[in-house]
């Protein structure tokens, strides 16, 4: 059986490390792994992870933009690999729209509900991680690194609202999530997943 599962949270919450040793795990199990991203993971996407990253623009600009970016990924990557029986990972997907245009940003949700519809309307992520930390945290995290996107430049209250759409997410639709406490050593963090990769 096909998986397609999806790691979400803030910026500085580790979850793409994490996703490198999930995947690993996985595949050390004979599972055929695809790992992709979003904003990205086609050549046009990873232009417009570029300009979305990089550039300033308004919000509806910045929310469509996502989702032209998502409907490519959806069906050049994601479909076509579920398709013939890959199991796909993705570093965010719709979820993140909602957390950063709509919490973030305070973009109407149900524009964001009317994107996702068009966009993905008969697929969903079977299981999605959310790497759940304090924004203090993250942000120290953060405090490391040498060039930051205008995301990650965002101020603290930024990533609470963040934070809250993810919450909001996981609350009206809790079966398909899992909340980690990415505050957590590594290897706690890892012990976790691991019991997750036994339950699939």
């Amino acid at each position: 059986m096909t998986k397609f599962i999806t790691f979400e949270g803030v910026d500085g919450a580790g979850k793409s490390t994490h996703l490198a040793w999930f995947s690993d795990a996985l595949r050390q199990r004979g599972v055929d792994v695809i790992v992709t991203r979003e904003p990205g993971g086609t050549p046009l996407g990873e232009q417009l992870r570029e300009i979305l990253l990089n550039q300033t623009m308004s919000i509806g600009t910045e929310a469509m933009l996502m989702f032209a970016s998502r409907l490519e990924h959806v069906e050049q990557v994601i479909k076509p690999a579920l398709a013939v029986g890959k199991w796909v990972i993705s570093d965010r997907f719709s979820d993140a729209s909602f957390a950063y245009q709509g919490g973030g940003r305070g973009m109407d949700w149900e524009k964001l509900r009317q994107l996702e519809r068009w966009v993905h309307p008969d697929l969903q992520p079977d299981l999605t991680l959310f790497f759940d930390v304090p924004v203090e945290v993250a942000r120290q995290r953060l405090a490391s690194n040498v060039s930051l996107d205008r995301f990650e430049q965002e101020q603290g209250c930024f990533f609470e609202r963040v934070r809250a759409g993810y919450h909001r997410r996981v609350a009206e639709n809790p079966s398909r999530y899992v909340v980690i406490n990415a505050a957590q050593s590594m290897s706690a963090v890892q012990q976790q997943l691991a019991e997750i990769i036994a339950s699939l």
